[in-house]
């Protein structure tokens, strides 16, 4: 699924529209560049799941924890710092992706060989101004 032109005050319609094409999936995997708009649009991909809170990049604490509705919890993580795949291993992600609860990874290339599948990879490109937004099961 691709969705071009998008502005920022159009991010809770993709972020809808994202929810209905995970279906049953609950990994999803945000690729872009640094400044594409990842956590931006995971805070409004947040708000569409129930999270009431603030949400923040965990660029220095690799995983922040928000609750959502009915006791779930959505699990975002910034792999950005890493080194080593094994540092995600040790904190743990395996579990995380293994709960069956939402976990929502900015740069998943430090850790493609963690990935699970089913997942959804989501692309953020921007183009003149405006977001590029491609959705595709893995």
């Amino acid at each position: 699924m691709v969705l071009e032109g998008i502005s920022l005050d159009r991010l809770g319609e993709v972020a809808d529209a994202l929810i209905r094409y995970a279906g049953d999936v609950r990994v999803l995997a945000f690729y872009g560049e640094m400044g594409a708009g990842k956590t931006t649009f995971i805070k409004s991909l947040c708000t569409g799941l129930g999270v009431h809170g603030p949400v923040t990049s965990p660029t220095f604490s690799i995983v922040n924890e928000y609750p959502g509705p009915s006791g779930n919890r959505i699990y975002h993580f910034d792999f950005y710092r890493l080194k080593q795949e094994r540092e995600a291993v040790e904190i743990g992600l395996e579990e995380y992706l293994e709960s069956g609860q939402w976990c929502l990874l900015e740069w998943p290339e430090k850790v493609l060989n963690l990935l699970p599948n089913p997942r959804i990879d989501v692309r953020i490109t921007v183009v003149d101004g405006y977001r590029r937004f491609e959705f595709s099961h893995v």
